[in-house]
Parts: structure tokens; sequence; C-alpha cells
């Protein structure tokens, strides 16, 4: 396989390379992922314009007018076709690098005063989902079990339209111990549960974390004894047992995150 795409100093590759990022191991190898589709592209641009190293772009399909300067890779349609994951290409994706510090067993110097927490989100469709709610709803970052689904895979990044680079990001297996050091500086921790409180934004003042736990088997015994708070979107369980994650974590960071800017 050819060597990485060196950051800052972008090298074009063969269309089978660009392939490959399918592959969690060459992603992290290559500290590279990729993103499809102009929206999702021009959001990455609109929040972390110097991320992308490449466009690629099939036919005669132009890059967005943020991304004319960048270095671009003409493929053909089956080309492209071959290299995205969605059913049907738009005709440019963008080769994107990983930000430095996604894998570190520790917080970012600068975390914000909303964090959601993933423990074990195993579906990406999900994983992106969730980040892409984080954003929008002002949570300043996401921090992620190792068993989280990678957030950079293509089915994540496709689900958060863009945004995968709009929180900082954590995936590790030191994820308890970070949360851990975030109650020390005064956070508390919001476990979203089966069985609890309705949520009640009023009661929780200060800096937070809002866990969010496995599809199946919801949040672990050893973070929830970590919850001060155990809260639960109440629905009528007749009709439906209980919420998908990414539908209850949605509404509990539209009611636990910050105003939007005016």
């Amino acid at each position: 396989m050819a060597s990485g795409l060196p950051r800052g100093d972008p090298v074009l590759k063969s269309w089978k390379w660009y392939r490959s990022l399918a592959s969690a191991e060459v992603r992290r190898a290559e500290g590279l992922f990729l993103i499809e589709g102009r929206r999702a592209i021009e959001q990455i641009a609109a929040s972390s314009s110097e991320s992308i190293a490449e466009i690629l772009l099939a036919g005669t399909a132009e890059p967005p007018p943020q991304c004319r300067r960048m270095p671009v890779c003409r493929l053909t349609e089956r080309q492209m076709q071959a290299i995205c994951r969605s059913r049907s290409p738009q005709g440019i994706a963008a080769c994107v690098k990983i930000p430095p510090g996604v894998h570190e067993p520790r917080l970012p110097r600068t975390v914000g005063p909303r964090i959601l927490l993933l423990e074990d989100i195993q579906d990406p469709g999900n994983t992106g989902t969730l980040i892409r709610t984080a954003a929008a709803f002002g949570f300043d970052g996401v921090l992620m079990s190792g068993q989280c689904a990678d957030p950079f895979a293509p089915k994540a990044v496709q689900a958060s339209a863009g945004a995968v680079l709009s929180v900082w990001l954590r995936r590790t297996a030191a994820y308890r111990d970070c949360a851990i050091e975030l109650k020390k500086r005064g956070f508390s921790l919001i476990a979203a549960v089966l069985n609890g409180r309705p949520p009640d934004p009023a009661a929780v003042s200060g800096p937070l974390v809002l866990a969010l736990g496995n599809e199946g088997n919801g949040l672990t015994d050893a973070l929830l004894s970590l919850a001060d708070r155990a809260v639960t979107i109440p629905v009528r369980t007749r009709r439906a047992e209980s919420l998908n994650v990414a539908s209850a974590g949605a509404i509990c960071m539209f009611l636990f995150g910050a105003p939007p800017a005016r």
C-alpha cells in the first residue's frame, strides 16, 4: 500500500488507496478518513477547513467555493462509485485528517461545559447521529468508550452530516477515568436509563456530562455508580417499550444543551 498522506503536504493517491480508507486499520495508520457529499464537505470546511487534505471530484463536478484552492483529484464516475459507500454518490468526496488526540486516554486541555458520553454504542449510524446532535445542541465534546463504533467509519461519518469535527472527540478504554476526572472538576454526570426520573434541567447547575449506554444493555454498573442523577424520557410503554438511543439522546441533549446563540 502507498505511504500515508502527509499532514499539510497532500500527495495524490490512486482511487484504490482512497477506497482502502473504509478500513479502520488503514484510517488509523494514515490519520485520514473519507467524507462524501457536497453539504457534508461544506460543513467540514466551515468548522475545520484546515482538516481537508484533498477534494475528490468525478466527471464535471466542481468543488464548493470555499474549497477551490484545495488539492483536487479527478476520478471517473466508476472510480467514485467504487470509493463511496452511499448508494447515490454526488460526484464529490473529501479526504480529511483525523484530529490529533482522538485515541488518547486523557481529556483535551479545554473541554467546555457540556459533554456527551457514549458507552459501547455499537451502531455507527447511531454514533454519527449522536455526534451531529451534540454539535447541534451546543455540546462541546463527545467522550466514547473504546468499544463504541468508530466515529470515522463511513456510516458514522455519513450520519454525522459533516458535524464529526464540530466537537472534540475522545475514543478510549480510559473513558471512565476521564469521567472521574470530570467529576473532580465539578461536572455533574447525568445518566439516561430506562427507570429514572423525568429530566429536569433546572435541577442541574454548572457543567455536566450526559451519559448514554449500549443499545441493548444500557449503561454499565461501573458508570452508573458515578451518576449524580438518572433520567428517563417518559413514553407510552404500551405502544413502544423504549426509545432508540439516538432518539433518547436527542431529547436529552435538547433539554440539557446550551441555548442557541442569537
